[in-house]
């Protein structure tokens, strides 16, 4: 029984991850190409929620710093894959090996990822020692930290001009596979030792630190995960939609991605794919509404109503922390 779900695993999560691939091809043969760019950003949020899942969801940190790790993510990128003629007169502090640089699109979000990672290790060495609130705050203030230095270091970002006229190298099924890595990773992550003794920090940490888990290491691997992962999801966005300031990443999308992560459940990977594709189909629908009536921001009240009325009903989101039986199945958990 149990070699036959070893092998029934596997199978199911291949058979679903072909039938998502079906769908996308689907949708970029019939559908115009606003749409498939639709899609493409609907993947992204994909990525970007059930990345913050892996730390405040799974691991019991409380970070607002996506967005701080998609904007280092998206200048390293943007800037590694920018012809060597343009880096010339637009950034010419750069350094010389940097100037003759143009790399492709995947080793430029590997460097990214790397970057972001590497950051989020040094951050969170003084940051992670902090917990709840104050976690929030500080990497709220890692946000503004960014967004001065980009604003700031004109010689290198062009400043609060940013960076336009990038190469569009970012289609739907890098979109696509980028979403599907995330999630493996994370589902694997969720279902492994590992993976419970994050849950277990989460629940009760000095139960944890009783049982032999570090905590502290928990707390700093869920956290530099999710900024390598970030910071390759701004890279995707950027050469996505060929353009990027210090403000692009903001406060207001902190907000969006946990907004996410607590309508679908706080530990459900399945729970944040559903509220990324809903927040952000309910997003772009509203848009026409918006510029209607002249109400800009309806689609943020929206959102924040939702949240308030899932917090309400539903403290713990929409699916708790659990995942449906079938993605169970295929990862061989036992988890609820």
């Amino acid at each position: 029984m149990a070699a036959a779900r070893s092998v029934t695993g596997p199978v199911a999560g291949i058979a679903v991850l072909c039938a998502c691939a079906v769908l996308v091809y689907g949708a970029q043969a019939r559908l115009s190409p606003y749409l498939v760019t639709l899609l493409a950003i609907m993947l992204i949020n994909v990525s970007l929620a059930v990345s913050l899942n892996i730390s405040n969801g799974l691991a019991g940190l409380f970070s607002l710093g996506h967005p701080a790790f998609m904007t280092i993510g998206a200048y390293v990128s943007a800037v590694l894959t920018f012809p060597p003629g343009r880096k010339d007169f637009m950034l010419p502090d750069l350094p010389s090996f940097l100037m003759s640089t143009q790399l492709p699109l995947l080793p430029a979000l590997a460097v990214a990822g790397i970057l972001g990672a590497v950051i989020a290790f040094l951050v969170g060495l003084p940051v992670l020692r902090l917990k709840g609130h104050y976690l929030a705050v500080a990497t709220l203030g890692l946000i503004v930290i960014v967004q001065g230095l980009a604003t700031n270091w004109s010689g290198l970002t062009r400043g609060g001009s940013g960076l336009n006229g990038i190469p569009r190298l970012t289609g739907v099924w890098w979109c696509f596979g980028f979403a599907a890595l995330v999630v493996y990773t994370a589902l694997r992550l969720k279902f492994s030792s590992l993976g419970r003794a994050m849950m277990a920090t989460r629940e009760n940490a000095l139960a944890a630190e009783s049982s032999g888990v570090s905590t502290y290491r928990i707390r700093m691997l869920a956290f530099v995960l999710g900024a390598f992962f970030a910071a390759i999801a701004g890279g995707l966005m950027v050469h996505l939609i060929t353009v990027v300031t210090p403000k692009s990443y903001s406060v207001v999308l902190a907000f969006n991605l946990v907004a996410m992560v607590v309508i679908g459940g706080t530990g459900s990977i399945t729970g944040s794919i559903a509220a990324a594709v809903a927040v952000t189909g309910l997003s772009e629908a509203v848009r026409p509404l918006e510029e209607k009536l002249g109400l800009y921001g309806l689609s943020q009240v929206i959102v924040a109503l939702g949240l308030i009325l899932v917090l309400f009903f539903r403290p713990n989101g929409l699916l708790g922390s659990g995942e449906p039986r079938f993605v169970r199945r295929i990862f061989g958990g036992s988890l609820p």
